[in-house]
Formats: C-alpha cells, sequence, structure tokens
C-alpha cells in the first residue's frame, strides 16, 4: 500500500511542477488548467505570504504553516513551489530523507541566497551525549543547510527512550541553558528548543516552562484534549513562560476520513482544512507543521491558512473528532490513558505506532532503522496487555495490531 501512494505521490508531483508555477500566480482554476496542459511554464512568481502569528516571547513573526522536510518528493523545485504558495517555514533536521532533506534545502537557497532573510529555517540533532554535544553539531548543519544561521535548532524527538531519563531534566538544567546561550550569543542559531512526541511530553512541556530559557518547541498536538487536562496545563505552563509552540503530527489519523462533510462545506473547507483550523482554533499554538506530500496537499493547506479567521465552534471540533474515531487510525495523539502508560513503561507504544505509520503511510523504509535502533526493551511487548492499552484508550488505538504489524514489517 505505502508503495503505490509514494508512485501516487511522485506522479503527481512530476506532471504537477512542470506547470504549477505560473498557474500559482493565476489562482487554483488556472492551476489545474496548466497541469492538465502539461506545459513548461517560467519561473515562479511568489505569493504574498500566509498569514502569520508571534513565535513566542522572540517576537518574531512566523507563516501559521510550515513545510516538513520528510516529503520523498522534496526538492529544490519542490521547496519553491511552496515558496509560491506563500509557506516561509520550513523544517529539517540531520535524518530526513537518508540525511538528504538538509542538502536539498542548501540547493534551494544556493540558487535563491536572497530569500534567506525571509524564510525561518530550522533543523534538528540528536545529542545522545547531552546538551553540550549541540555545540559540536551546530557547524554540521548549517554546511548541510547551506547557511550562515539557523533560525531554530532543537533537539530532536526528545525521550527517555533515546535520551535517557535524564532527559527529563535537561529543559530546566543550567547545562541545557548555558549551551542555548552559547549558540545564540554565536549568531548561528536564532532560537534553541527541542521537539517530542514521546509519552512524557507533559512532563518536557513543564520542565522548559520551569526552566524558562528555551524559545521553542514542535509537540505532537491533537485539538481534542480535555479542557483542564494535564495535557491542557502543561501547554498552558509553557506558553505562559514564552515558549513559542509549533503543532505537529496534526494530520496523522485523517488519512481515512471523508475528504468532505456538509457542515464543513458550510464553511467553505475540506475535512483536512478543517482538522487544520481546529489547531489554529488554539491561541497558544503559533505553526502547523505538516508533511506535505504532493502539490495537491501543500495548496489545501496552504489554502486553509489564508482562509482562517475566528475559531471553530465546540460542535465542529465535536464532529471531527467523531469522524476521526470513526476512521481507521495507527496513532494516539495523546490521552490520559496512553500518556500514563508511556510514563511508566518501558515499552515504546508511542515510538512504535509512529514508525508503523512513517512506513505504511509515508513509505519511509528508514522506519526499519528507526525501529531497531530503539533499545530491546522497548520493542518487547512481552508482558503487556495491548487489548486494555487498546480498550482504554480514548482514540481507540488498536494497540495489538499495530504491534503485530511492526513485528511484521521491520523484523
Amino acid at each position: 500500500m505505502h508503495e503505490n501512494k509514494l508512485q501516487t505521490s511522485r506522479r503527481h508531483f512530476l506532471k504537477t511542477s512542470l506547470s504549477l508555477p505560473v498557474a500559482l500566480a493565476a489562482g487554483p482554476a488556472v492551476l489545474a488548467q496548466s497541469a492538465a496542459a502539461d506545459t513548461p511554464a517560467p519561473a515562479a512568481t511568489a505569493s504574498a505570504a500566509l498569514p502569520m502569528r508571534q513565535l513566542g516571547k522572540s517576537g518574531r513573526q512566523v507563516t501559521m504553516l510550515c513545510m516538513g522536510g520528510m516529503e520523498q518528493a522534496l526538492s529544490p523545485q519542490y521547496i519553491d513551489i511552496a515558496w509560491s504558495m506563500g509557506i516561509r517555514y520550513f523544517d529539517s533536521a540531520d535524518c530526513y530523507i537518508g540525511g538528504k532533506s538538509e542538502k536539498i534545502f542548501g540547493a534551494w537557497l544556493a540558487k535563491y541566497p536572497e530569500r534567506r532573510q525571509e524564510i525561518f529555517l530550522v533543523s534538528k540533532d540528536h545529542p545522545h551525549q547531552g546538551p553540550k554535544q549541540m555545540l559540536e553539531m551546530i557547524d554540521r548543519r548549517l554546511d548541510a543547510c547551506g547557511t550562515k544561521y539557523l533560525d531554530a535548532f532543537y533537539i530532536h524527538g526528545i525521550g527517555p527512550n533515546e535520551y535517557g531519563k535524564d532527559s527529563l531534566d535537561w529543559p530546566k538544567s543550567d547545562e541545557f541553558k548555558q549551551v542555548a546561550e552559547t549558540l545564540k550569543s554565536s549568531g548561528k542559531v536564532k532560537m534553541v528548543g527541542f521537539s517530542c512526541h514521546d509519552g512524557r511530553l507533559n512532563d518536557y512541556l513543564n520542565a522548559a516552562a520551569q526552566g524558562g530559557f528555551l524559545d521553542i518547541i514542535m509537540l505532537k498536538y491533537t485539538p481534542f484534549f480535555t479542557k483542564g487536562d494535564a495535557f491542557d496545563q502543561a501547554l498552558d505552563a509553557a506558553h505562559n513562560a514564552g515558549i513559542g509552540l509549533v503543532a505537529m503530527k496534526t494530520m496523522r489519523n485523517t488519512g481515512d476520513v471523508p475528504k468532505r462533510l456538509p457542515e464543513f462545506d458550510k464553511l467553505g473547507l475540506t475535512t483536512h482544512q478543517a482538522v487544520l483550523h481546529a489547531v489554529w482554533s488554539d491561541p497558544r499554538i503559533s505553526v502547523v507543521c505538516n508533511m506535505l506530500d504532493n502539490v495537491g496537499q501543500m495548496e489545501n493547506s496552504a489554502g486553509a491558512a489564508r482562509s482562517y479567521k475566528t475559531p471553530l465552534k465546540t460542535a465542529h471540533l465535536n464532529l471531527l473528532k467523531e469522524t476521526i474515531l470513526a476512521s481507521r487510525r495507527t496513532l494516539c495523539p495523546g490521552c490520559p490513558s496512553c500518556d500514563t502508560f508511556a510514563a511508566t513503561s518501558d515499552f515504546a507504544l508511542f515510538d512504535i505506532a509512529r514508525f508503523v505509520t512513517y512506513y505504511e503511510q509515508d513509505g519511509l523504509t528508514e522506519a526499519r532503522d528507526f525501529y531497531h535502533a530503539l533499545p530491546a526493551s522497548a520493542r518487547n511487548a512481552v508482558g503487556v496487555d495491548l487489548a486494555a492499552l487498546r480498550d482504554r484508550c480514548a482514540f481507540r488505538i488498536d494497540y495489538p495490531d499495530i504491534v503485530s504489524r511492526a513485528q511484521r514489517c521491520f523484523a
């Protein structure tokens, strides 16, 4: 299934990219005609930047939509299409696309050096030896991205399974504070933070709020949390500390939802656009980082950003949640039951579900390597009541089936 998805995405990109740029300036109708005509066009003309929000205490204004850096279609031309649609926030990492992602952004910047000051560029690395290791990693990240500075530099995917339990204290540690100050004073980095999709996310958010020195966090986010719960309180703490919050993994459970629903048609939104509006309805969230697999998804998401004006009503949020619960899901966006289990067990249910998602939905064969890089104890489901986990999960993620698929795909 994932191979067919990749082939479809690549065919769509190759067919569309030749004729897209001139059509972008003329609008969606011409876009469709141009793609069908399959004829070459002049260089891209940029649309105005997408609507912006302030990113934490930094005062920096950034586009509400960020393009991730894991797309199989990623190329300088593909980034140029995103630029033409108004996206000015780009996310990458040392390990994306087998280490090629940063270099692709670098090639694009080499072609358009004047655009560097107009974009927000992020990369990440894995300082397994502790935050101090970031000081020796930054030059490699800059060289790969072809830039003299990063707008933000993250510890990638912070969590106890990869970085040890001591990492729970890093966001409030003197060591990380000194590293952040050194990186920023060097001029090589504007903002410092971490990304996190771990079951201990709330603990990391609270630690960052207590530390008070980090600038930005990219986090697994769901708009369907319960007001006043632990996640809501942790978000509040980080937001009140002035930390810029970037949402990720927001679309991971929407692959099988209906593309349109009458209630959202009345708002001029597809169902996927409604999910983006649900995230932006939380004023604490500055940016949504999406992996945009093809030009259609890119246009759909950019259109959602341009059309956002007011928060969705509670009835629409409830409808979205019910619609997603009725679809096939592989990743819990975070619920109290799953978070509690993840905080007390070595078994990496969130990581395993995420790698299965990467493999099946995105066609990322590197997911096998990610899976086998987990400690053996994190992959060992012996003694874990997977059925009980499924039954307690607020999103009814089928953990027995997911673990079986992981063992089958990654053996």
